[in-house]
Order: C-alpha cells, then sequence, then structure tokens
C-alpha cells in the first residue's frame, strides 16, 4: 500500500521544514532562491500568517467583547455583492488545500525525513481559509465593510505567491500529469476568482476609493423582528446545514412551541405574494387570445412559469446528490481492491526540484486517500440531498398557498345558484382546499425524483455493468420486472384504505348516535343493544383491516425481499456464466451497495407515479372549479348620483328583510338591524393587503348610466332575472324603495319574494333591465361628517358602487367565533348601541344564560341550540349603510327594532314578510305573485287600485291577530329552549372548563419545577408503549420479537457470508498465481459450495421477511381490535357523569382519530422503528466486529446521537400538533365563508374576509415550513455522524487490514454496512418521533379505559326477581339522599314519601330545586349514599341495574330519536307486537301521521329525527314509553314541547290509559298536575310541600298555590 522505505539501519525519521536527507538539494540555491521548491512553499506561508495575525486580535477582541455585552441581532444582517459565490469559492479552496495536504502527505511516504514544507503550507491555508469566511460573516452581520480591506491585502498576497510558484513550476518542465501542478494551478484560479469577488464588494459597496459609500439597509423582513423563519436570509453554510435552527430547536425543551415562537412568514413566502405570482401568469396566458384558457393545461402553465424557477433548482440539486451517491460504491470497492494486491509496492514517483511528485492515478491509488474522500462526497451528497428536499417542499408549500388563495377568491365571486343548484357543495369545495392543493404540494415534493430517477437507474446499471458484466443486467432486471407489482399493490393499498373509510364513517355514525343518546340509552337498558350494532360495523371495518394489513404486509415484504432476491439472481448468474468469475470483495461489496441504491429510485416510483395521477386529476378538478360561473360583472350596474348630491353623506342606512312561514310554536323569529351612527370611512377597507390588488370580479360593471329621483333609494326597471340559464324566476320587475322608509314585500309561498331581494343585490343573474342604486340624501344630525369621508364621495366621479348593505337571510349563519364578535361582525364596539340592538332582538336572556356570556365562542357545530336562538343571534351582524333581513320576526322585534330603533334612525328598511297584520306599519308595499310584481304603493294606494287583494288581506289579518294571542303560549316553549341551551352549554363548558383547570393546576403546582414538565415532554411515553404491546398478548409479542431478530439475523449472515466467500476466492486466486493454474477451479476451488449456502440463507431471509411483515401488521390488527372493543365496553357501562363532564366531542375523537391512529399508523410506524433500529445496530455491531477500535469512537458519536434525537423528537412533536392546529381555523373558514357568501357579499365585507384567509394560511404554511427545516435539521446532523462513522470506520479497518492482515472481504463487509448506517439512523429518530405522537392516542384511550363502570351486578340475581316486577307500583322513599359523585354536594337531602300503587303524582319546584334528581333516583342514575326506594317490597340498590331499568319506564324532556325505522325506535328490542305498537302511537296522538307515512311502522327517521317537528319527536318519546306496559311511568318535563291542545288530550288519555298504573310527572306548567293524585313541592333538596293538589291549593301560605296562581 503505502510503499514501505527501509532506511539505513543509522538513521532515524528526523523533522525539518525542508527535510534532512545527507544529499539533500532542500536547500540547494545555486540556481537563484526561486528555483528551490521548499523556498516556493515557504514563500506561500507568508499570506496565510499575515492573515492569520491581523484577523484574530479583530475576532477576538471586537466581536469576541461585542458578543458577550449584545447579541447581534438578525435586524442588521445583510448580503455584500457576490455573497454566495464567495462561499462557494471559499468551499472549493478548502477542498483543493484538503487534496494539497493530503497529496504532500503521500509523496513525503517516500522519503526518509519528514518534508514539512509539503504539507505544512496548505494546512496554515486551510486554517486562513476558515479564518477569512468566519471573519467575513462577522463583518457582513455587522455591516462594517471597511474592515474587508484586510482580506482584500490577504488575496492579493496569496494570488501574486501561487502564480510565482505555477510559473517556477512550469518552467521546470512540470507539466499536468503530475498532481501538484494541478492543484497549484486550481489555486491560483480560486485565489483569483476571489480577488475578484473582493473588488466587487468594493464596487457595489464604495466603501473605499469613492467619496460617497453605498448605504444597504437589510431587508425589510429582517428589520421585522416578528419574523423567525431565517431560512432565506443567512450565509450559504447556516442555508445547508440548518444552522440558524439549533436555538430554536433547543428553546424547545425550555418552553413549548407555539405560532408566537414561530413568528411570521417572510414576505417573499406569504401567502398573497405567492398568489400575485401565480395570477400574473394566469394574466400572461390570457393576453395572447385575449380570453380566459380553459382545462388543466392552463393550469400547469402557470403553476410551471410561478413555480418552475426553484423546482428545477431542486432538480439539480438531487441529480447532483445522485451522482455523488455512486462514489461510496466505487471508494469502497477503490479500497478494498487495493487491500487486496498481494503486491503492495508502488513504483518510485518522479523527483524534481529536489522533491518527490505523485500521479492523480498514484494519488487515488491510496487507501487513506479513497477513505477522506469517501467522507467528503458524503458529506456534500446529504446536503445537496436535503438542500433539494428542502427546496422542493419549499416550493411546494408556497404552491399550496398560492392556489387556496386563489380557490378562496374564486368562491368570493361564485354564482349562488351553482351552490343552490348542488353543482357545488360545502363539501366539494373543503375537499379542494384540503385534499387537492395538498396533492399539487406533495407532487411538487416529488417532483425532483421524476428527473433524478431515470439518472439514477442509468448509471446504477452501466456501473454494475461494469463491474459484474451481463449478469447484472438480469439482477437489475428482476428488480425492474417486480417494480410493477409493487405499483399494483400500492393501488390495491389504496382502495382498500378507502373502503376501510367507508366503514369508519358508518362506525362513527352509531358511535355518536350511541354518545348522543347515552343517557335514554341507560334509563332504558338498551345499552347492548346499541353496542352490538357497533360492533357488528366494527367487525366489518375490521375485515376490510385484515385486507390493508395484508397488503401493507406485503409491500413491507417486497421492499426488504426484492434486493435480497436481486443480489441471490446476480451472483448465481455470474458464477454460472464465466468459468473463472471474478468475485473478489471489491466487486462483490461494491455491487451490493450498487443494488442498494438502484432499488431506491424503483420502491419511490410506485409512490411517485401515484403521487402523478392524483395531481393531475387534483388540477382537473382545480380546472372545473376556476372555470365555474361567476357573478357577471354587469350584475352591479353603475348608480349615478346627480351633480346637488355629490357631497351627500352616504351613512343612511337600509335594512331589507324577510320572514318565512314556521310552525307557529317557533313564531319568535328576529333579524338584523344597527349600526354605529359614528361615520367610519367605510371607502378603505381594513388595514390589508389586497387595496393595490382587488381582482377583477370586484370591479362594477356597465350598466347604463341613469338619473335617479333622490327620494329612491333602489330601482328596478323591466328587470328580468334568472338563477339557471332556464326560463327567468323574476320577470317583468318595475319596483322602486323609498329612502328612509319600512318597505314590505309580500306574497304567498314560493312567489320570489326573497330572489327579488338578492336580485336587487346582485346575487342573482340578470337577463334584461336595470338596477340602479342610488347615493343616500344627507342627514341632519350627522354633520360630524369625516373629512376623509367628504373626499372619497367628492373624488367619485359620480359613479358608485353599491354601498354595504346588511342582509339577513333565512338560513342563520354564524362565524365560528365569540358570540359578541358574530354581533358586532369586526365593527368598531359602541357600548350603548350594542346594547340597544341586544335589547331590540331580546337576546339578553339568551346570553345570560351561556357559560361566558357573550364571550361564548360558538362552536363549529353549535350546541343543539334551537333554530329560535340561532336565528335570533345571527339577526345580530351589524352592517354598513342599509340593513336587509330575511327572518320569522316577533312582535318584539318588529316593535323595537324595526319601528323604533331604525326608524328613528331614518333607515331603509326592506322587509319580507308572511305577517299581514304589520302591513298597516309599511310606508311602502310591494306585493308579489308568480315571480312578478302584481302592485306597489302604500296601503291606501293599494286599497283603492286593488279593492279586491286588500279584502283578501283584511280577512287574514284578522286571523293572524287571533293566532297572536294563541302564540303567547310560544313564551314557555322560549324559555324551556333557553333551559335546554344551558344545560347543554353547561355540560360542553363543564369539560372545557375541567381541561382548563387541570392545565391551570398542574401549571400552578409546576410554576415552582417547570422542568419537570419539560423532563416529561422530552421522555418517550414507555408506558403508552407497554399498553400497545400488552394488548397483542405474550404469543404475538414473542412471534413478534423472535421474527425481527431472526431476519435481522440473517441479513448479517447473508452479507457475512459473502464477504467469507469473497475473501477465499481472493486466497484461492493466489494459491492459483503460486501453482500455475490458468483456472482457480483447476487448483480444487469451487465455488458451488459457498452459492448454496448462500442460496439457501438468502431464500430463509425472503421468508422470514415475509413472516416478520405479516407478524407485525397482525399483532396491530390484534391490538386495534382489542382496544376499541374495551373502549367501546367501558363507555357503554361507565356512569353518566363521565358524559355530563367530558364533551361528546372529546369522546368521539378517541373513536375516530384515535381509533384510527392505531388501526392503520402505528402497526406501520412500529414495523419502521423496530427494522431501522435493528438494522443500525447489527450494523454498528459489524462494523465493531471488524474493527473492534470502532467502538471508541462510537462513544462520542453515541452521545452526539442522544442529544441530537433528544432535541428533535420534542421540537417535531409540538410543530407537527401547531401545523395540524393551525389547519382546522382555515378549513372552517372556508366553509363558513361558502354558507354565508349572499351576506359577505352584500356587507361588502369581502376584503375582510380575505385578510383572514391570508392569516390562517400564512400561520398553516409557517408550521409546515419550520416543521420542513425541523426534519432537515435533524437529516444533515445525522448524515453527518453517519459519514463520521463510515470514516472511523474506513480508516480502522484499512490500518487493521495493513498491519494486522484482516481479509478484505471483511473490510468491504464493515464498509458496505457504514454507508448505511446514517440512513438508518435517520429514520430510527423520524419514526421514534412519530411514534411517539402516535402513542398519544394510545394514552389517551387508556386514560377512558380507567374509567370506573357502573356498577351493573346485584345482591339479587336475576332469576331472584319476580317476572312481572314491578306489578302494584308502589314506591317507599325512605330517607334518601343523593348526590351526582362522591366529590359533590348532595341534590337531595333525607327525602321520604310514599306513593301507593296507581297513584298519579306531580313534582314541582323552581329550576334546580331537584326534582329531575328525584327521577333519576329512581334508576340508580345517582350515587344514593344514604336511605333507600323500595318498589314493591324489592330494595331497588339490590337488584341488578339492567334489571331494574328495563322494568321502568320514563319520558325525558330532550325528545332523541335515532335514525332507523319507526319501529326500532319504539321498540329496538323487538319484543312488542305491531297491534301494541299503533296502540302506543294512538295514545300519543301520532297514529294519523304515521299512516301517512311510506312504509307506516316501517317509515325511516334520519338522523337526531330532524325529519319531524319537535313536538313530533316528543310524541314519539311518549309512544316509545307507552309500548314498555310498564307498571311505573315516570314523565320528566315530558310535553314542554308540545303545544297546549295537544297536550290536554294526552293528559286525559294517561289518565284513563294508565288509570291502573303509578304515574310520576315532573311539572314545568303547574296546571298540568292539578288533577294528580298527590303533589310533592320540592326546593334545594329537599320536600317543601306533601299532598293532595285541593289541600295545598285551600292553604293561603302554600307555595304551590302561589305557584297556580303565577302560572294562570
Amino acid at each position: 500500500m503505502i510503499s514501505r522505505y527501509k532506511p539505513s539501519p543509522g538513521s532515524t525519521m528526523s523533522l525539518a521544514f525542508c527535510g534532512s536527507e545527507n544529499n539533500s538539494s532542500a536547500y540547494n540555491v545555486d540556481r537563484g532562491v526561486l528555483n528551490n521548491a521548499c523556498f516556493l512553499d515557504a514563500l506561500n506561508v507568508v499570506p496565510h500568517v499575515f492573515l492569520l495575525f491581523i484577523t484574530f486580535p479583530i475576532l477576538f477582541i471586537g466581536w469576541g467583547s461585542q458578543s458577550s455585552k449584545v447579541h447581534i441581532h438578525h435586524s442588521t444582517w445583510l448580503h455584500f455583492p457576490g455573497h454566495n459565490l464567495r462561499w462557494l469559492l471559499t468551499f472549493v479552496l478548502l477542498f483543493i488545500l484538503v487534496c494539497e495536504i493530503a497529496e504532500g502527505i503521500v509523496s513525503d511516504g517516500f522519503t526518509v525525513s519528514l518534508h514539512l514544507h509539503l504539507y505544512m503550507p496548505p494546512a496554515l491555508a486551510f486554517m486562513a481559509g476558515i479564518t477569512s469566511i468566519v471573519y467575513y460573516h462577522n463583518i457582513e452581520t455587522s455591516n462594517f465593510p471597511k474592515l474587508l480591506l484586510a482580506l482584500l491585502i490577504y488575496w492579493v498576497l496569496a494570488f501574486i505567491m501561487k502564480t510565482i510558484k505555477f510559473a517556477k513550476y512550469t518552467e521546470h518542465g512540470i507539466g499536468p500529469r503530475q498532481l501538484r501542478y494541478c492543484i497549484t494551478g486550481l489555486l491560483v484560479l480560486v485565489y483569483g476568482l476571489l480577488l475578484a469577488v473582493e473588488i466587487n464588494v468594493i464596487l457595489g459597496r464604495r466603501y473605499m476609493c469613492f467619496a460617497d459609500p453605498t448605504e444597504v439597509k437589510p431587508p425589510e423582513d429582517l428589520q421585522d423582528l416578528g419574523v423567525r423563519f431565517l431560512q432565506p436570509f443567512v450565509n450559504l453554510l447556516s442555508k445547508a446545514t440548518y444552522w440558524w435552527m439549533n436555538t430554536f430547536i433547543t428553546a424547545a425543551h425550555r418552553r413549548p412551541i407555539d405560532l408566537k415562537v414561530i413568528g411570521k412568514l417572510p414576505i417573499a413566502m406569504r401567502a398573497l405574494t405567492n398568489y400575485i405570482k401565480l395570477r400574473q401568469e394566469f394574466e400572461e396566458q390570457k393576453k395572447p387570445q385575449d380570453a380566459a384558457p380553459q382545462g388543466p393545461k392552463w393550469i400547469w402553465l402557470a403553476l410551471r412559469k410561478a413555480f418552475g424557477r426553484p423546482l428545477i433548482l431542486s432538480i439539480t440539486f438531487r441529480i447532483m446528490a445522485d451522482l455523488l451517491g455512486f462514489a461510496g460504491p466505487l471508494c469502497i470497492s477503490g479500497i478494498v481492491h487495493h487491500i487486496s494486491k498481494d503486491n503492495r509496492t508502488i513504483q518510485q514517483p518522479i523527483k524534481l526540484l529536489g522533491i518527490y511528485f505523485i500521479s492523480s492515478k498514484e494519488f487515488l491509488e491510496n487507501a487513506y486517500v479513497l477513505a477522506v474522500l469517501l467522507f467528503i462526497t458524503l458529506l456534500l451528497q446529504r446536503t445537496f440531498l436535503q438542500a433539494s428536499y428542502y427546496v422542493a417542499i419549499e416550493t411546494g408549500i408556497n404552491l399550496r398557498g398560492a392556489i387556496q388563495t386563489k380557490i378562496y377568491n374564486k368562491i368570493m365571486r361564485l354564482c349562488t345558484s351553482n351552490m343552490s343548484m348542488g353543482e357545488l357543495t360545502v363539501a366539494q369545495i373543503c375537499n379542494l382546499v384540503a385534499i387537492d392543493t395538498n396533492q399539487l404540494m406533495w407532487f411538487f415534493f416529488l417532483c425532483p425524483n421524476l428527473w433524478a430517477m431515470p439518472v439514477q437507474i442509468i448509471l446504477g446499471v452501466i456501473l454494475l455493468y461494469y463491474l459484474l458484466g451481463i449478469s447484472a443486467l438480469i439482477g437489475a432486471t428482476v428488480i425492474a420486472v417486480l417494480a410493477p407489482v409493487q405499483y399494483f399493490v400500492a393501488t390495491k393499498l389504496s382502495q382498500t384504505q378507502k373502503t376501510t373509510l367507508e366503514y369508519s364513517s358508518e362506525r362513527l355514525k352509531k358511535t355518536n348516535e350511541l354518545l348522543r343518546g347515552i343517557k335514554l340509552l341507560k334509563l332504558y337498558a338498551w345499552e347492548h343493544i346499541f353496542r352490538d350494532s357497533v360492533e357488528e360495523t366494527r367487525g366489518k371495518e375490521l375485515t376490510s383491516l385484515q385486507a390493508f394489513a395484508l397488503y401493507t404486509s406485503i409491500s413491507i415484504f417486497m421492499n426488504a425481499a426484492i434486493p435480497i432476491a436481486a443480489v441471490l439472481t446476480t451472483f448465481v448468474v455470474h458464477v454460472h456464466i464465466s468459468e473463472d468469475a471474478d468475485l473478489s470483495p471489491a466487486v462483490a461489496f461494491a455491487s451490493l451497495s450498487l443494488f442498494h441504491i438502484l432499488v431506491t429510485p424503483l420502491f419511490l416510483l410506485s409512490s411517485v407515479v401515484r403521487s402523478t395521477v392524483k395531481a393531475l386529476v387534483s388540477v382537473q378538478k382545480l380546472s372545473e372549479f376556476f372555470s365555474s360561473d361567476e357573478i357577471g360583472e354587469e350584475q352591479e350596474p353603475k348608480a349615478t348620483v346627480s351633480p346637488g348630491s355629490s357631497n351627500h353623506n352616504r351613512n343612511r342606512y337600509l335594512a331589507v328583510s324577510s320572514s318565512k312561514p314556521f310552525p307557529s310554536s317557533s313564531s319568535s323569529f328576529l333579524s338584523r338591524y344597527f349600526q354605529p351612527l359614528k361615520v367610519v370611512n367605510r371607502k378603505r377597507p381594513p388595514r390589508d393587503e389586497w387595496n393595490n390588488y382587488s381582482s377583477q370580479g370586484d370591479q362594477e360593471g356597465d350598466g347604463p348610466s341613469q338619473e335617479v329621483d333622490q327620494d329612491i333609494c333602489i330601482k328596478i326597471t323591466s328587470g328580468y332575472f334568472t338563477w339557471t340559464d332556464g326560463p327567468a324566476t323574476l320577470s317583468n320587475v318595475d319596483i322602486k324603495i323609498p329612502f328612509g322608509k319600512l318597505t314590505m314585500i309580500v306574497g304567498q309561498v314560493g312567489c320570489g319574494k326573497s330572489s327579488l331581494l338578492l336580485a336587487a343585490l346582485g346575487e342573482m343573474q340578470r337577463v334584461s333591465g336595470t338596477v340602479i342604486w342610488n347615493s343616500m340624501p344627507i342627514l341632519e344630525s350627522e354633520g360630524d361628517e369625516s373629512p376623509t369621508d367628504r373626499d372619497a364621495v367628492a373624488g367619485d366621479q359620480d359613479i358608485r358602487k353599491r354601498c354595504p348593505v346588511a342582509y339577513a337571510s333565512q338560513k342563520p349563519w354564524l362565524l365560528n367565533s365569540s358570540v359578541v364578535e358574530n354581533i358586532t361582525f369586526e365593527m368598531p364596539m359602541i357600548k350603548s348601541r350594542y346594547k340597544a340592538v341586544i335589547d331590540a332582538c331580546s337576546l339578553q336572556p339568551d346570553i345570560d344564560i351561556l357559560p361566558q356570556g357573550d364571550q361564548t365562542e360558538i362552536g363549529h357545530h353549535p350546541v343543539r341550540r334551537t333554530e329560535t336562538t340561532d336565528q335570533r343571534g345571527q339577526s345580530l351582524v351589524p352592517a354598513d349603510q342599509r340593513c336587509f333581513s330575511d327572518i320569522h320576526l316577533s312582535d318584539h322585534l318588529m316593535q323595537d327594532g324595526i319601528l323604533k330603533l331604525l326608524r328613528e334612525e331614518k333607515r331603509t328598511v326592506v322587509l319580507v314578510t308572511h305577517k299581514l297584520q304589520y302591513l298597516p306599519h309599511a310606508d311602502w308595499i310591494i306585493a308579489m305573485k308568480d315571480g312578478t310584481i302584481q302592485t306597489e304603493g302604500t296601503l291606501k294606494d293599494i286599497q283603492k287600485s286593488e279593492p279586491e287583494l286588500f279584502r283578501q288581506w283584511k280577512t287574514l289579518m284578522h286571523r293572524q291577530d287571533r293566532e297572536f294571542e294563541t302564540e303567547t303560549v310560544a313564551e314557555n316553549m322560549t324559555n324551556l329552549e333557553r333551559k335546554n341551551l344551558r344545560r347543554a352549554m353547561y355540560s360542553r363548558e363543564a369539560l372545557r372548563t375541567e381541561e382548563d383547570e387541570e392545565e391551570e393546576s398542574s401549571d400552578s403546582e409546576d410554576d415552582d419545577n417547570l422542568s419537570q414538565v419539560m423532563r416529561q415532554r422530552a421522555t418517550i411515553p414507555w408506558r403508552s408503549c407497554g399498553t400497545y404491546l400488552s394488548s397483542a398478548g405474550l404469543l404475538l409479542l414473542t412471534l413478534l420479537l423472535l421474527s425481527q431478530l431472526l431476519k435481522h439475523s440473517l441479513m448479517v449472515a447473508i452479507d457475512y457470508w459473502l464477504a467469507h466467500w469473497t475473501s477465499h476466492v481472493i486466497t484461492a486466486k493466489i494459491d492459483a498465481l503460486a501453482h500455475n493454474c490458468t483456472l482457480v477451479k483447476d487448483c480444487g476451488f469451487s465455488h458451488s459450495w459457498y452459492l448454496s449456502v448462500f442460496s439457501v440463507l438468502c431464500c430463509l431471509g425472503i421468508v422470514l421477511c415475509l413472516a416478520t411483515s405479516v407478524t407485525v401488521e397482525w399483532t396491530g390488527l390484534k391490538v386495534a381490535k382489542e382496544l376499541h372493543h374495551n373502549l367501546l365496553n367501558k363507555i357503554i357501562l361507565a356512569p353518566m357523569r363521565l358524559f355530563e363532564t367530558t364533551p361528546l366531542g372529546s369522546i368521539l375523537n378517541r373513536f375516530s382519530t384515535d381509533t384510527n391512529t392505531i388501526d392503520q399508523h402505528i402497526p406501520t410506524t412500529l414495523e419502521c422503528l423496530s427494522r431501522s433500529t435493528l438494522l443500525c445496530l447489527s450494523a454498528l455491531g459489524v462494523i465493531s466486529y471488524v474493527t473492534p477500535v470502532f467502538l471508541i469512537a462510537l462513544l462520542p458519536l453515541a452521545v452526539a446521537c442522544y442529544f441530537i434525537q433528544k432535541y428533535f423528537r420534542v421540537a417535531s412533536r409540538d410543530l407537527q400538533q401547531l401545523e395540524d392546529a393551525t389547519q382546522l381555523p382555515l378549513l372552517s373558514h372556508f366553509s363558513e365563508t361558502v354558507e354565508g357568501l349572499s351576506t359577505i357579499r352584500a356587507l361588502r365585507y369581502e376584503p375582510r374576509f380575505r385578510q383572514r384567509l391570508l392569516q390562517f394560511t400564512d400561520a398553516n404554511n409557517i408550521a409546515s415550513l419550520f416543521l420542513t427545516a425541523a426534519n432537515r435539521w435533524l437529516e444533515v446532523r445525522m448524515e453527518y455522524v453517519g459519514a463520521c462513522v463510515v470514516l472511523v470506520a474506513a480508516v480502522a479497518s484499512i490500518t487493521n487490514s495493513l498491519y494486522n492482515q484482516l481479509p478484505p472481504g471483511l473490510v468491504g463487509l464493515g464498509l458496505t454496512y457504514a454507508l448505511m448506517v446514517s440512513n438508518y439512523m435517520n429514520w430510527m429518530v423520524r419514526n421514534l418521533a412519530d411514534m411517539e405522537v402516535q402513542l398519544g392516542s394510545v394514552k389517551r384511550i387508556n386514560g377512558l379505559l380507567k374509567t370506573e363502570p357502573e356498577n351493573y351486578e346485584g345482591l339479587l340475581s336475576v332469576s331472584q326477581v319476580p317476572d312481572g316486577w314491578p306489578r302494584q307500583g308502589e314506591i317507599k322513599i325512605q330517607n334518601l339522599s343523593v348526590r351526582y359523585d362522591t366529590t359533590l354536594k348532595p341534590v337531595l337531602k333525607n327525602v321520604n314519601a310514599h306513593v301507593h300503587p296507581g297513584q298519579k303524582v306531580g313534582i314541582c319546584g323552581r329550576t334546580g330545586s331537584g326534582k329531575s334528581s328525584f327521577s333519576l333516583a329512581f334508576f340508580r342514575m345517582v350515587d344514593m349514599f344514604e336511605g333507600r326506594i323500595v318498589i314493591d317490597n324489592i330494595d331497588i340498590s339490590k337488584l341488578p341495574l339492567q334489571t331494574l331499568r328495563s322494568r321502568l319506564s320514563i319520558i325525558l324532556q330532550d325528545p332523541f330519536l335515532f335514525s332507523g325505522t319507526i319501529r326500532f325506535n319504539l321498540d329496538p328490542e323487538m319484543k312488542a307486537t305491531d297491534e301494541m305498537l299503533w296502540e302506543a302511537l294512538e295514545i300519543a296522538q301520532l297514529k294519523p301521521v304515521v299512516k301517512t307515512l311510506p312504509g307506516g311502522l316501517d317509515a325511516m327517521v334520519t338522523e337526531g329525527g330532524e325529519n319531524f317537528s319537535q313536538g313530533q319527536r316528543q310524541l314519539f318519546c311518549l309512544a316509545r314509553a307507552f309500548a314498555r306496559k310498564s307498571s311505573i311511568l315516570i314523565m320528566d318535563e315530558a310535553t314542554a314541547s308540545i303545544d297546549m291542545a295537544t297536550e290536554s288530550i294526552l293528559q286525559k288519555v294517561v289518565m284513563t290509559s294508565f288509570a291502573d298504573r303509578t304515574v310520576v310527572t315532573i311539572a314545568h306548567r303547574v296546571h298540568t298536575i292539578l288533577n294528580a293524585d298527590l303533589v310533592i313541592v320540592m326546593k334545594r333538596g329537599i320536600i317543601q310541600e306533601y299532598d293532595r293538589p285541593q289541600a295545598l291549593l285551600d292553604r293561603e301560605d302554600s307555595v304551590f298555590a302561589s305557584f297556580v296562581r303565577a302560572d294562570k
């Protein structure tokens, strides 16, 4: 290897700068000092020493002291001209200097003494190179260019010295064949270029030789301290290694990462910037044709032009990385080849100028040189690869933001008819945003693979062919043939995933219903029926999951088995094809590495192809969406203002409203009309970034300019309007709406009243005619107009947009924010006005019962509030200028809201209504019929012109007035709704506050030991891991462990055998040479024995690959089945308290997201984690076996890895959660916008909503970018540690081989494994981080599994309870005390009562007096900690719960119906006959209703019973109880949702049909229990009065009597 020069016995290895041989010509200066090579090298030391002496004081004194006092903030950063070029040249310089040092050391190996001048000057140059870039970086970040003078002098000196050396070499005939000549020439070039860069800085910044230096400011982003994402602004080294992320990732250990910590996006990455870029490309394409281009092609074109450039950069990086990747196998081949050379001497090199010169071939034949070269190429390859990933993902994220913004802009201009006609649904639009934009993002991420993979495959096959000949092509064919199979498996996987998804949705629907109706199920003892139903669907889901697991395991198996099969085939063919096959370790291990490289692109192929197909489909969808109809630009014609009114104040208001028919019981519906009178400049949208970029769809149309009468607000002339392309919905419309007046639009259902409003607002397609909006006359009371407003109006050139209108549509629309924000709707809060509006809409009582008043957040699906409250809340959106409304109005709203509040403010109000009794209040009436205007005018005008119509109205008015008197009953309804709302809100809030309290308590406890919490965040949840694995059972667990260990042992055995075999091939060759055999096999060596063992091992390996992949997936299935089964059983049997204190959504999440994670994600992650960990361990084991010295170096590397993964895991988990958390508001903002489109457009709030979209998109994108940067941070570091492992392993094994005769086969084995280490380590840490996040699901489910179930067992067995119990229905309550939980106060205290068989008992009392708790005590739904209830002589606490609950009947105040048939709702147990069910329906007054339904008893009930009214649902619940025929019936405020007439019938029926049964009624209206046999009045959990109703009424001081008086 290195030639061992034998020195004479007397000489010793001496150290001197020029060497110290006696005959040395090193000091010979006869031919001039410059002709001495040693002197030339000494001369080259001067510039480096100069730089080190000059810069060190400045660096250590200047910046040292500065950084200790004040950290240079990134707000001063900027890049001098030629910044990136300087860094690149410095890297090239350092690489060449390393080569020069190595060349010096190698050529010095031929001499007796050491010639320091061969490698000391380049070593000093190397130090100077590093110093120069550190010095430059510090000067640049502190923006102090004058100090660059030192560098200028250095580059000049270095350039001159190297040029002299180069000239002298040329003069002496040293040419390109000598490596040192080439190196010197390159250094001259690099120093010259660096000098040019330095001069360029002087010319650019003019800091010397110019009178006026250029002042440069840092980028705008960096001056904003909120920008923390510094990747675009840092220097090249920090960009490549993500060094700037260090502080961020280590800080995550100290405090969790949230949106504040990650700050804002740099301007270039914001959604708006990228949207503008994309839009410009779309505009560019429009120019040639002058029409909007159609089809997916133009989207692809625009995307290519807007985002193609960074993608080309990414592809370039990727191809460079792939090319460098081949250096690994080639270097291994070189190293092993040179070690295994039997003759290790090298010819003497040429000696010139008194020193030795070597050629590049000789240089590269040195194994140590190859090891260093391998290390450097690995560093470069990994850096380029990560840079390629980063650029591709960043481009993808930018593209996603741009497309989401474009979709949103399109939504803002969508035709309302698209939505109403069902052409586009909210779900479709949300899918575009959530799925299709992400598909495109992933396509961009995988796109570089499309270009790099062919390069990688072709080059890999060529190299294999070069190494192995024709057999390599056969091995490559094996891989290529199996690739389509991979693709087939991948498609099958996605198909089974879809099926699984369908089953999970069905299971979730059933689970949701079960959880929502859990109280009813428990009271009726029906839990098991519904549990079985869920389990049945889960069974189907598991069958589908089995297929999913099967395909996943096949996919995993193929990934592991294909390389083994390919290598086996290749070597078998190779040995059989040639008689004397060259299967040396160099060939074998190089080809093994090449196969590993080759397999990667072919695995990726299936995902890349799938991703491409999906991207094509997504772009097709986007293209269809972008080409859907928009509101035409002519929709909003121009209105002209007469010259006299150009200065008029626009702040005059108009409200337009419509009320549609609803059942009389819910007639208290309202609307919205209020506006702060303070004039705000509405002309400019709030501070937003849209001002300069308002899309063309916002521009006004070109309707004819017309003069309009000053008293008219809106005028439509001969208007024809349509929703679709069919016949006009509204025809021949001629109307005018006066200023400051109340206009009412009336007509029959479906005559086009609401359409008329929307036509005026420009939401309908106009066929012909004109719509003119006039400006507003000035109000005397509003003289405080702001100057900005006046200027805006005056400068408006008489052409006006329709000003904003407050529009309340029929369908309530709420934002996902607090109540107060929904009311003020981004308007400035004026307390007095806010209060007036709330009073006018009679909202105060509703706000009072909300847990946090008007600060209560309205969830995305509000708690099942009654429509009344929803509508009323909706009506409160304040608006600019005018007000439409389209809602059921209560009398209060009419009087206080419209006639008082709005009229006093001289607002223009348009009201669509059916309540003709309000017509006398109208200033102007428009009557419609069949889509045309029947007549318009004042009531008097119509009385004269249309006497027939007026008479018709009059009779209807009288009838409605009579109805109105009976409608006061609805007040009770409203109170009940408020009570339900309160219960719903409180149970939901209870959970939230409980969670908050948990957090707070943990905060307060851990303020002093915050480190403990942080430690918990940093530790891996081993306990959850234990729970997961233990659920699989011992047998599977053992199988799993054994199969994994056996598989990896076999993998090592295969490679070890290969090393053993190839080493023997070399020994055999040496023997053959010694014995003069022409062929190796002639000397007795045969490949067949080695080959057969190798084949057996490979086949076993393949079998074990299949076994492990199946075992892992099987384990996953078993765990999924176990955990879901246990969870469902626990939840079903849990006490009611759990459901009252835990939000439904939280429990449902355990069944949805968490179960899905356990079903589909954990098994795959577990497999990857165990595989990468075991591969990593086996690799390190093999290297340590080959070179035990490696263990010493392993310790610091292991410590480094431990800290890297520890910090990364915490940051990664936080960032993943943050990315998920920022996606939800974005998606809900899209769905909210689609649902409230008409309202947003009427209010002209598009810019505000767009602004919010930008905030949500940027928040999501910055979380994604930080997550990407964190992943790259980890991978770069792990790759560098891996490169160090390769270097140490290579150097150790070369030394071991040279001095201790280590077989070359083992060297090859060690190096092949070392090359793979960094990949394994990366996957190990990434999977560990994923596993940690996913085990959170197990932890949460485990938390619920610890719930204590209700005690279902009783002291009596089921057989001991008499069959017909309870027959009489006698109830004795003895000293009963009850509480909801052991931690809470009692709600009933020492209650005693005796109810005789068949008695009708009424219980009344104020809210919270304990009435409902009383009813729940019969069913043991609450904790009866004292006393007892005896029914028919059996103490109910001794009965099994199931038996007790199945023998009693209760009707709850909240009616609940399940989806399914009516029969199933009445009798899920299928015990009752049809006659019994019809009888129950007849009692409940429902028989006629059900008779008319298709299918009768088998008619379907939709989810939650939505296809029946509230009252009918309550009646079904009554029928359900009647069908049970139990002798005790409890009615808990059961008739609350029923009108009084039906209720009185029911009361009579109950009295007659249940004459022989005991009925306990909890009453909300006292008159319903006046006929009871016994009345109990409760107060604060104790019985206050207990007697016959008459006896209580006769007593003057009776509480019951006062209730009855109040009820009248």
